[in-house]
């Protein structure tokens, strides 16, 4: 007799081999939701009890992934449900009890991934007895970047089968396996074309194999040893342990909890081993990192990448041909970013041999994908086909957009703006790549304001994945959703802010480094800062990164802004005399110059760069200290209330882009969920508690304002509740 269920089927044949193919109904992907697990495990007892099954056969009906993994949408929820520990053991005992019963029930049982099996698709097929996976697919436990690990038995069963010391790297690591891999590893059994993978399981259980898991067996001992006599012992937990602590700064909960689980796990019966995952996963779903990461990284990356913000009853269009007008490093970078869509260029300079030296940039990188074995010669050879280097503005007059990419001065901006203003058609779109001017000034020299938009790129942008994009005071709805179509067709993640100076991202991201030079004005060890920031869980220090920025630079934005009448910060002509006395009279100008914050060793000389010895000269290290603690929080708040000002002048409209802005722009700690998420996970009345203690200890740039002590006297949060966004 078969059997429907609403996200499976069962079907027994002849042979008696039951196939259950997965397929929920109103999903694109299978996923384990809560319908799943319930109908899985039903067709799991049926397959345990029926008599007339002789073995049992998992695939899916789906193209694509065979599982992709838990609900994350379920997950997200459970934080902000009220979560604690023993709630999110139980939220996976329910399937680690299923899927222990598939692999004790007696009979063999085969998985045929036709598609990628990946987290708890993975723990699925690692509880059956022989693994058949297609050629062209993956397999991977990526649950480490949603801050949580496996706790469908991942963590337990993997190390069981190919060692400890092979297991660690990918749960660690969350990357996927390929296929050849997976089989060389022992992940899966066999590995054939997608087209083959039920008939080759099928022809496993035909064989009358045994029904038993290896750490069944009597006798079992995990390859290559478990526990601290392992020979692999001091490589992979305590070796493993310090460098988790240092990679992570322990800001990342799940590293430490899956090396606890691979350390304690296989040291006893797999159930126990079971129970010690499901205790760390219930800690890990009842923390806030996990939910951070998952309602950010996850759940509002994906809104944006399917352009939530772009807005409605406008056509969807597709770029054919972008011009971009300057060809230095920011500039080449759109052009081969937008070649490598498929879409044709025209990369615009002064002079033929800047234009030329900017499409070899794109020849280079293209070259170093040929020698990596990640793109053949003939597609690399068709993409550097579509930019034409040139100085003629003639040939951006098809084109459906032009991107402004020279150097943030206005002059400069101004005339290539007029230039190309006039060969355009009058329906293309106008974007300028700045990263501080006002959008809505610029547009003053463009003839058609409803098509002028900000497209604020990051450098370097083959490799940055996000775009902010900047509304003007005239900026049409059509304008700003044909730019979204546009960076969705680079594959990049947008972030739609207002006008103002500095916009979103550097207007917060100028206050870590300035808080960086105010630290060292007043005496605080720059050693002290830059590890701090370290342990904070930013990519660079304040000092680092301003040399990659470059002194120069933000000197000259800085005067730039005064200039335009920007009002002076508190702070600010503190910041300046900084950077006064390092590039006016020491002539420190960054990292280009080998000389910054940091000396750098010459080029071709090895070395490391190293703090220059002439800072605790010129503003010497006072005696006592500050607490590292106290400057992580200087460095975290200080762009968290300037976060708020942003909201507050409606420079940011959406908490969602505000997180995703400030970790895949400007390197905020991405456990917090970004800098929105970083406020509501200590809500706002302590939030601005530590904020006033802030101010009035050095001084108002710390203070909240009267808005936000309203929002926080009146309970509220920047985020809304989980369940209306998922």
């Amino acid at each position: 007799m078969n059997s429907n269920f609403y996200t499976l089927s069962l079907t027994v044949d002849a042979q008696g081999v039951a196939t259950v193919s997965i397929d929920i109904q109103d999903r694109a992907v299978n996923v384990l939701t809560p319908e799943l697990r319930r109908d899985l495990g039903a067709a799991i007892e049926r397959i345990a009890s029926d008599d007339a099954i002789k073995g049992a056969l998992l695939t899916s009906s789906k193209t694509g992934p065979f599982i992709a993994g838990a609900d994350i949408k379920e997950l997200v929820l459970a934080f902000d449900a009220g979560m604690t520990p023993r709630k999110g053991i139980e939220l996976v005992a329910e399937l680690g009890a299923q899927l222990r019963r598939l692999e004790t029930c007696g009979k063999p049982v085969a998985c045929a991934m036709n598609g990628s099996a990946l987290g708890g698709g993975l723990e699925v097929a690692l509880a059956c007895h022989w693994r058949v996976l297609a050629d062209d697919a993956v397999v991977a436990l990526p649950e480490v970047g949603l801050g949580l690990l496996p706790g469908g038995g991942g963590t337990q069963r993997l190390p069981r089968l190919i060692g400890v010391e092979k297991a660690a790297p990918i749960l660690l690591g969350g990357q996927p396996v390929k296929a050849a891999d997976a089989l060389a590893l022992g992940i899966v059994n066999q590995v054939v074309p997608a087209g083959d993978v039920v008939a080759a399981a099928r022809a496993w259980l035909l064989g009358a194999p045994e029904a038993v898991q290896p750490w069944d067996v009597k006798g079992y001992r995990v390859p290559g040893g478990a526990g601290p006599m392992a020979p692999h012992a001091v490589k992979t937990f305590t070796l493993g342990t310090a460098i988790t602590s240092r990679n992570t700064q322990r800001n990342y909960p799940a590293p430490l909890a899956i090396l606890s689980c691979l350390y304690e796990g296989t040291q006893v019966p797999i159930e126990v081993g079971l129970r010690i995952e499901g205790k760390y996963f219930g800690q890990l779903l009842s923390g806030p990192v996990a939910r951070n990461l998952m309602r950010t990284m996850f759940i509002n990356k994906n809104s944006a990448d399917k352009l939530v913000r772009r807005p409605a009853g406008v056509d969807k269009s597709k770029v054919r041909k972008v011009g971009v007008l300057g060809a230095g490093m920011m500039g080449a970078g759109i052009a081969y970013t937008s070649a490598l869509a498929g879409i044709d260029v025209v990369l615009l300079d002064t002079t033929q041999q800047a234009a030329e030296k900017g499409k070899d940039y794109s020849a280079q990188l293209l070259q170093k994908n040929i020698q990596r074995g990640k793109m053949p010669e003939a597609k690399a050879a068709a993409v550097l086909e579509r930019i034409l280097a040139t100085t003629d503005y003639g040939d951006l007059r098809d084109c459906d957009l032009v991107v402004e990419a020279v150097f943030e001065n206005r002059a400069v901006k101004a005339d290539v703006t007029r230039k190309a203003a006039e060969v355009i058609a009058s329906s293309a779109v106008f974007a300028s790549n700045t990263s501080t001017l006002p959008i809505t000034s610029l547009s003053e020299h463009f003839p058609r304001p409803r098509n002028f938009i900000g497209l604020h790129f990051f450098s370097p942008v083959d490799k940055m994945p996000l775009v902010e994009v900047i509304v003007g005071r005239d900026t049409s709805d059509e304008t700003l959703a044909r730019a979204l179509d546009y960076v969705g067709q680079l594959k990049k993640t947008p972030i739609v802010v207002n006008d103002s100076p500095g916009f979103f991202t550097s207007r917060v991201f100028s206050t870590y480094i300035q808080e960086g030079a105010l630290m060292l004005e007043e005496g605080v060890s720059p050693a002290l800062i830059e590890n701090a920031a370290r342990q904070a869980g930013f990519p660079v220090g304040p000092f680092a990164v301003s040399d990659e920025v470059t002194l120069e630079l933000q000197l000259k934005v800085i005067e730039q802004n005064l200039q335009d009448g920007q009002p002076e910060t508190p702070g600010l002509s503190r910041v300046l005399g900084v950077l006064r006395t390092l590039v006016g009279e020491h002539g420190r100008i960054g990292k280009r110059a080998g000389a910054g914050y940091y000396d750098y060793p010459a080029p071709g000389v090895e070395g490391r760069k190293a703090l220059w010895a002439g800072l605790a000269q010129i503003w010497p290290m006072k005696e006592n200290q500050p607490a590292v603690e106290e400057v992580k929080a200087r460095l975290l708040y200080i762009q968290a209330i300037e976060t708020t000002r942003c909201f507050e002048e409606d420079v940011i409209s959406h908490p969602a882009d505000a997180d995703l802005g400030s970790i895949l722009g400007i390197g905020f700690p991405s456990w917090t969920g970004g800098v929105a998420s970083f406020i509501d996970t200590l809500g706002l009345p302590a939030f601005v508690a530590e904020c006033e203690r802030l101010a009035s200890t050095y001084g108002p740039r710390f203070a909240p304002s009267p808005w936000l002590k309203d929002k926080a006297d009146n309970g509220e949060s920047f985020h809304p509740p989980l369940s209306s966004i998922v």
